[in-house]
C-alpha cells in the first residue's frame, strides 16, 4: 500500500473516473460532492450482495437513501425484509418499512424516495429499539472508499452519524455488519487519515465483486460527538434532537 496521500485530490481523481460510468442525478446532475451517484453496473453489485449468505441472513436492514441502492432497496422489499431508512440529510429522521407495508408490484416505485414515502412510518430511535431490537446489516453508498474500509467522500458525514445513533441505543453494534457499495473504479488501494468518528466498512460491494476489508479499525462506540457535529445538525436532524434530550433537557 501507498504512504497517505491527500485524500481531496484522490477523490478528484476518482469522480473523474466515476464521471465516465455515472447516471446523473435529476437534482444534482454531476455534482459528486453533493450526492452518492447510481452508475453503470449497480444493479449486478446488488445480485452479488443478495446471492451472498450474509445478506440472506439479515432480516432488519438498515439502507441509506443513495441512488446506488436503488435495485437493492427493491429486492429487500420483494425478499420481505425489514427496512430502516432515511431521508437525504436526516432530517426526517428514521423510517421502517416492514413486510407486507409495500403492495406486490410496487416494490421498484418504492425503491425511490418519491416513491417509498406512500409507505414508510417515521420511528423515534426509542421505537425503533422497542419494534425491531437490532439491526443485522447496514449498507451505504460511498463515493470513494479504500481497501481498509474506510470511506472518504462527500464528506458530509451522515452514515458515521447514523451509525453512531443507532449504536448508541443499541440498535446495531459489533455484530452488525456493514457494506458499502460502489463501482470498482471507486475503490482504491491506499492509505488515509482515520478520524475517530470513522465507521469503517466490513465488506465493500462493486459490480464485479465482493471484498472483504481489513477489519482492522474499531467501531466507533462513543455515540454522538457533539463538538464534531456540523453546524444545524443537532437543530434539523430529529434522532440527534432526542439524544440531545436525553441528558440536556429538562
Amino acid at each position: 500500500m501507498n504512504g497517505k496521500i491527500d485524500a481531496a485530490a484522490e477523490r478528484i481523481r476518482i469522480w473523474e473516473e466515476l464521471f465516465k460510468v455515472a447516471k446523473p442525478d435529476s437534482k444534482f446532475s454531476w455534482q459528486f460532492s453533493e450526492f452518492i451517484t447510481d452508475y453503470e453496473g449497480s444493479e449486478k453489485g446488488t445480485a452479488l450482495l443478495c446471492a451472498s449468505e450474509m445478506y440472506q441472513n439479515s432480516n432488519v436492514i438498515f439502507i441509506t437513501p443513495d441512488n446506488n441502492l436503488e435495485t437493492l432497496r427493491e429486492q429487500a422489499f420483494k425478499d420481505k425484509k425489514t427496512v430502516i431508512m432515511t431521508n437525504y440529510g436526516i432530517t426526517r429522521g428514521f423510517f421502517l418499512i416492514k413486510p407486507g407495508q409495500i403492495p406486490e408490484g410496487k416494490e421498484e416505485v418504492a425503491s425511490l424516495l418519491d416513491g417509498v414515502q406512500r409507505y414508510w412510518q417515521f420511528r423515534t430511535l426509542a421505537q425503533l429499539k422497542d419494534e425491531i431490537g437490532h439491526v443485522d446489516m447496514m449498507v451505504t453508498g460511498a463515493s470513494a472508499i479504500n481497501t481498509r474500509g474506510i470511506r472518504f467522500g462527500k464528506g458530509h458525514g451522515y452514515f458515521d452519524l447514523e451509525w453512531a445513533m443507532l449504536s448508541s441505543t443499541g440498535i446495531a453494534d459489533e455484530k452488525t455488519i456493514i457494506v458499502g457499495a460502489g463501482h470498482d473504479c471507486q475503490v482504491v488501494d491506499i492509505d488515509v487519515e482515520v478520524e475517530e468518528y470513522d465507521t469503517a466498512i466490513d465488506y465493500i460491494v462493486t459490480p464485479t465483486r465482493i471484498l472483504e476489508t481489513t477489519h482492522e479499525f474499531p467501531r466507533p462506540n462513543k455515540g454522538i460527538i457533539w463538538n464534531r457535529l456540523a453546524p444545524g445538525m443537532r437543530e434539523q436532524i430529529p434522532p440527534v434532537q432526542e439524544l440531545w434530550c436525553r441528558t440536556h433537557c429538562k
